[in-house]
Parts: C-alpha cells; sequence; structure tokens
C-alpha cells in the first residue's frame, strides 16, 4: 500500500512540475520579448482574454495569438517588464489542468498594476500546452500598492 501511494504521489508531483516548467517558460519568453519561446507553450487553438474595468464598467477583451506574440515580438528593448508571480496554484485531473497565478506587474522597475492570470493546460500527449488564458488587471487594492502609500 505504501508503495502504490509513493509511486502516485511522484506521478503527481512530475506532471504539476511539468505544467509549472510551461508557465515559467510562458515567463521567461514574456520578459524576454521572445515570442518564439511564448509561442512554443501555445496549443494552436488557444483563446486569449482579459477581463478589466473601464470607466467603471466590467469589460472583456478577446485577443488574437497573432497580436499577442506580436505584440511581445515588438517589445521596446528599453522598456522592461516584470510580472511577479504570488503564487502558482495548479489543479490537475487527467489531460486537463488549471493553474491560477496572482501577479504584482512591474515596468522599468516600478510598480504598475496587480492581478490575476488563469491557465488552461492540455496533454497534448504528452506536452502539456495552454489551451486557454485569462487574466484581470486592477490599479486599486493591491499589495504593491498600499505599500506605497
Amino acid at each position: 500500500m505504501f508503495f502504490f501511494v509513493f509511486i502516485t504521489t511522484a506521478q503527481k508531483n512530475s506532471e504539476e512540475d511539468a505544467i509549472k516548467e510551461v508557465i515559467a517558460t510562458f515567463f521567461k519568453g514574456l520578459h524576454n520579448g521572445d515570442s518564439a519561446v511564448v509561442s512554443k507553450t501555445f496549443h494552436r487553438d488557444i483563446k486569449i482574454q482579459t477581463t478589466t474595468t473601464q470607466k467603471g464598467k466590467k469589460i472583456l477583451v478577446t485577443e488574437s495569438k497573432t497580436k499577442l506574440l506580436t505584440g511581445i515580438a515588438d517589445k521596446n528593448s528599453a522598456h522592461v517588464y516584470f510580472e511577479k508571480l504570488l503564487a502558482i496554484n495548479v489543479q490537475r485531473d487527467g489531460n486537463l489542468a488549471s493553474v491560477w497565478t496572482p501577479y504584482e506587474f512591474y515596468f522599468n522597475g516600478t510598480f504598475s498594476h496587480c492581478g490575476a492570470n488563469s491557465f488552461q493546460l492540455f496533454n497534448n500527449n504528452g506536452l502539456w500546452q495552454i489551451t486557454y488564458l485569462i487574466d484581470m488587471r486592477r490599479r486599486t487594492n493591491c499589495k504593491a500598492l498600499q505599500n506605497k502609500k
């Protein structure tokens, strides 16, 4: 019985590590302005959305994979942006995984905003790929912002 529990736990940790590696690779490419690295983390049919508030109204914006990758590739080298992940929470069942990453975003070393990302991943025959990405951005109720007051 102990042997079975150990194998199951080891398999779970191995899959979770593989999922976290996809997320780490995504952010490495994002921070370095390397759209080719980011693209490797995506499933060909990925859907990308952002939820935000504009003029007091909550809106949902859908972005194309091409637009996101072009924006990453066109990143101005004089601009340094860093998305500091506050946690990486992984839930997985079979070939489906969900990753929740609350974050703080810094532009040229200065706090800009905070929020959360939600990634949905699919294990495509041994390769975890991001199939859906949605993020939320806000400038209020952020720990980093509150620390500046």
